[in-house]
C-alpha cells in the first residue's frame, strides 16, 4: 500500500519540473522576440528621420507645380534657390545665366551675367526645330515653368526607399576601375578618344527603352569627358539618357547628367540629387523621361547633346538639342577637369548584379547587337570633340571598345552623312552571353 501512494507522487513531480522547463524555454523565446520588435522600430524610425531630412534638403519652393502623365511632379523652382547653391565651392557664387535663358529679376541674391557661354566654333545655328524642347512627357500637357524657374523633379520618400541606403542614393555604384571601360558590375560598349587635350565633346545618340532585368541593374546611353586617374581622382562629367528603376520607379528613358572628382566614390550625383550643376534652362527637366523613342524595324528618334568647356569664364556647359542651354558645371568642382578632358567616351553602360549567378538579361541600347545595323541597333553619330582652339572637330582618331562582346558589342564606320560613327548594344544573357 506505501508503494502505490509514492508512484503518483514521483509522477506529479516529474510533470511539474517538466512544465517549469518548458514554461522558462518559452519566456526565453518571448523575451528574445520582444527585443527583436523593440530594435526593429528603432531602427525603421532612425531610417525614417534619414529620409525625411534627405527629402527636406531637397525641398525647394516652387512657384508652380506641373503634374507630369507618368505620375511625375515637377517644380518650377526659383532659379536661386535650386540645390546647386547649396555647394559650399558655390555658396555666394555670382551664377552665368545668358540673358536668352532666363529673364531673372535683378532683386534676387544671385544677379545673372549679361554674357552667353562662347559656343564652339562651328557649332550649327541655335534653332530650336518645332517640338524640340518639348520632347519630354511633363511638357506634352503643355505645362511650363515661368521666366526665372528651373523645372526640378520631384523626389518622393519611395524614391529613397527604392535605394541601398540613404547615403548612396543617387550615386553610381562605386568601382575602382582602371579606366571607365573597366569595373566590377559595369559593363560597357563605347567608342572614345584619348591622346589630346579636349575640351568637350558632342554627338547625337539615339534613344531607346531598353530592358532592365533587375530593379538595381540600369541600362544608359550617354557622353563622357574624362580627366584624372582611374583609381581614386577621376574627374567625370557625364550626360545622355537611363533606364534605371531604382532610381526612377518606372522603366522609361530618362534625360540624366552626372558628375564624379573622385571616381565614384563620395563626390557627385545624378541629376540635381545633390549639389553642384546649376541649372539655368527653364525647358528642361532633368531626370524626366523622354518621348518618343526608336521602335525596331521602325522609326528611329534621338537626341543631341554638346559638353563644353566656355572658354570666356572656365564652365562646362551642356546643350541638348540645336540651343537649349540646359546648365553648366562650375569648374571650381574639379580639380583635372578645371584645366581640359584628357579623354572623351561615347556609348552605352549596364550595370550587372549577375542574378542567381548568371550574367543578367539587361538590355543595352536596342537590345540588339551592333551588326544588325539601322532601324535595329542603338547608334551615336556624328562623333565630334572641341579642340584647344574652342574649335568642333570630326573625331579622327575613333577606337571602339567592348568589355563583354559575346553580351554588348559595338562595331565603328564612317560616311559623309554621319561621318564618325558607330552601333553598340546586346540582349545581356543570351546563348553567346551564358
Amino acid at each position: 500500500m506505501a508503494r502505490s501512494d509514492r508512484r503518483p507522487f514521483s509522477i506529479h513531480v516529474v510533470f511539474f519540473l517538466e512544465l517549469l522547463l518548458l514554461l522558462a524555454a518559452a519566456a526565453s523565446v518571448l523575451s528574445a522576440s520582444a527585443a527583436n520588435n523593440t530594435m526593429r522600430p528603432r531602427n525603421e524610425l532612425r531610417k525614417y528621420k534619414r529620409i525625411r531630412a534627405y527629402l527636406k534638403s531637397l525641398s525647394r519652393p516652387s512657384l508652380k507645380t506641373i503634374q507630369s502623365p507618368d505620375g511625375d511632379v515637377i517644380d518650377c523652382v526659383p532659379f536661386h534657390l535650386q540645390p546647386a547653391f547649396d555647394h559650399p565651392r558655390l555658396k555666394g557664387l555670382k551664377p552665368m545665366v545668358p540673358e536668352t535663358s532666363s529673364n531673372i529679376s535683378l532683386s534676387t541674391p544671385h544677379r545673372p551675367y549679361p554674357d552667353p557661354p562662347e559656343r564652339p566654333r562651328g557649332h550649327e545655328a541655335s534653332v530650336l526645330a518645332d517640338g524640340e524642347d518639348s520632347i519630354q512627357l511633363w511638357r506634352t500637357s503643355g505645362g511650363t515653368c515661368p521666366e526665372g524657374t528651373v523645372p526640378i523633379r520631384r523626389t518622393k520618400e519611395e524614391d529613397i526607399l527604392r535605394a541601398s541606403s540613404v547615403r548612396r542614393f543617387g550615386r553610381k555604384p562605386a568601382a575602382r576601375t582602371r579606366r571607365v571601360s573597366e569595373g566590377s558590375g559595369h559593363e560597357h560598349a563605347v567608342g572614345y578618344a584619348v591622346g589630346y587635350q579636349y575640351y568637350g565633346a558632342k554627338a547625337s545618340l539615339s534613344v531607346w527603352s531598353p530592358r532592365v532585368a533587375s530593379s538595381s541593374e540600369f541600362s544608359l546611353s550617354q557622353i563622357w569627358v574624362i580627366s584624372g586617374s582611374f583609381s581614386s581622382d577621376l574627374n567625370t562629367i557625364e550626360a545622355g539618357w537611363q533606364v534605371s528603376p531604382q532610381l526612377y520607379g518606372d522603366s522609361s528613358p530618362r534625360f540624366f547628367t552626372y558628375w564624379t572628382t573622385d571616381a565614384y566614390q563620395a563626390t557627385g550625383c545624378y541629376n540635381l540629387l545633390c549639389s553642384g550643376f546649376i541649372q539655368t534652362s527653364n525647358k528642361i527637366a532633368i531626370g524626366a523621361a523622354i518621348s518618343p523613342t526608336s521602335t525596331y524595324n521602325g522609326r528611329q528618334f534621338d537626341i543631341s547633346l554638346l559638353i563644353w568647356k566656355d572658354p570666356s569664364h572656365g564652365h562646362w556647359w551642356l546643350e541638348f538639342g540645336s540651343g537649349v542651354l540646359v546648365g553648366y558645371w562650375p569648374s571650381s568642382l574639379f580639380s583635372h577637369l578645371a584645366g581640359h578632358a584628357t579623354m572623351v567616351q561615347y556609348g552605352g553602360e549596364i550595370f550587372n548584379t549577375r542574378p542567381s549567378g548568371f550574367h543578367t538579361a539587361t538590355q543595352m541600347g536596342s537590345g540588339h547587337h551592333a551588326g544588325e545595323g539601322f532601324g535595329r541597333a542603338a547608334y551615336f553619330r556624328n562623333l565630334q570633340v572641341v579642340d584647344w582652339d574652342n574649335s568642333l572637330i570630326p573625331v579622327t582618331n575613333l577606337r571602339v571598345l567592348a568589355d563583354h562582346p559575346n553580351c554588348y558589342d559595338v562595331q565603328a564606320r564612317i560616311n559623309r552623312a554621319w561621318g564618325s560613327y558607330f552601333y553598340f548594344g546586346g540582349p545581356g544573357r543570351s546563348v553567346r552571353c551564358p
